[in-house]
């Protein structure tokens, strides 16, 4: 499964909708440290294909979402399940800690 895109328009459908748990990048593309965490996303996406559901969010093309999340420092993670944030992670990280955040739940 390749990562979704997430806009206003497909956001409750493709996050709070989701039957799996959902991974979100909160990202900008001016940031250096997201710009190191996406490809580790794009990793885990490819890796948890059925198992996890993984997304970016672009924060300067929908702040609005951003702000509902209090999202403040990017790169941010969120796991949501059921429609619910279960955890949060704010900052760069290698993918071996990315995989415990995701399985820790």
């Amino acid at each position: 499964m390749s990562v979704v895109t997430i806009t206003d328009e497909n956001f409750d459908s493709e996050v709070m909708a989701s039957d799996l748990p959902v991974l979100i990048d909160f990202w900008a593309s001016w940031c250096g440290p997201c710009k190191m965490m996406s490809p580790l996303v794009d990793e885990i996406a490819v890796e948890r294909e059925g198992s996890l559901k993984t997304c970016k969010l672009n924060v300067d093309d929908y702040p609005a979402i951003a702000r509902k999340f209090k999202i403040m420092s990017i790169p941010a993670l969120l796991l949501i399940i059921n429609g619910e944030v279960v955890k949060t992670s704010i900052g760069a990280i290698p993918k071996e800690e990315l995989i415990e955040f995701i399985d820790a739940q």
